[in-house]
């Protein structure tokens, strides 16, 4: 009985908090809503991080057709924005405008867009984020210099891209905490030559060479035959 009282209890209480904390999240607007409303019938996605968090998770990755500037605007309405992927999407450096005043954006996928250094610029209002990534993109070491207002950045993906050791390093003398990934940093395992063969795969006509021959005598070599001295009677 006791037991059941208990259970009954959290259950109760577990409710109630989530009462209050769906209370307590601030409702939509009306062009809030629409926005969400907009990228949803495109097939993106619009996520609360948590049930307890009403940050927003965007994505536009996994969206039916085509998806440029004009299909990402709406999310300029949805501040509370904090997760946005744009990874693989036909995004501009025009559409990263549509984004200059998330201030709370914390994660940003732009990996294989067709955004370049300009397209950065847009980048240096966003004081929270913390992860950027620019895997496969045009950026360039005067891109880089577009993201040393980003004072939290944390890390950022730069494999496949036109940034040199130089520019990393000027980054990082903007931005000391930051850590920075780049394919070239991976150090591939030597691959064995094409003309090399483990020695298992020898062919059998190779082994039996490489075996030692015991010595063959020679066609010609007979041995002397020892003359007989004629007897006493022969003459």
């Amino acid at each position: 009985m006791f037991g059941r009282i208990c259970l009954s209890s959290l259950v109760c209480g577990m409710l109630l908090t989530s009462l209050v904390q769906a209370e307590d999240a601030p409702a939509m607007t009306p062009q809030e809503q629409a926005a969400v409303a907009a990228i949803k019938k495109i097939g993106g996605l619009v996520l609360q991080i948590a049930q307890n968090d009403a940050r927003l998770d965007v994505a536009f990755h996994l969206a039916d057709g085509t998806v440029g500037d004009e299909q990402i605007a709406p999310v300029k309405n949805l501040p509370q924005t904090a997760i946005l992927n744009l990874r693989g999407t036909d995004v501009t450096d025009a559409g990263l405008a549509s984004i200059a005043d998330l201030k709370g954006l914390t994660k940003l996928h732009l990996e294989k867009t067709k955004i370049t250094d300009a397209g950065l610029v847009h980048l240096g209002k966003l004081e929270n984020l913390e992860y950027l990534n620019l895997y496969n993109t045009a950026v360039t070491n005067a891109g880089l210099k577009s993201l040393a207002p980003l004072k939290k950045l944390k890390k950022v993906y730069l494999w496949e891209t036109k940034v040199t050791d130089d520019g990393v390093a000027a980054l990082k003398q903007e931005l000391p905490q930051l850590e920075v990934i780049r394919g070239g940093d991976l150090v591939k395992p030597a691959e064995p030559k094409a003309d090399e063969k483990p020695a298992a795969e020898k062919p059998a006509e190779e082994k039996k060479a490489d075996e030692k021959k015991p010595e063959e005598k020679k066609a010609d070599d007979k041995p002397e035959e020892k003359k007989e001295e004629p007897k006493a009677g022969d003459k």
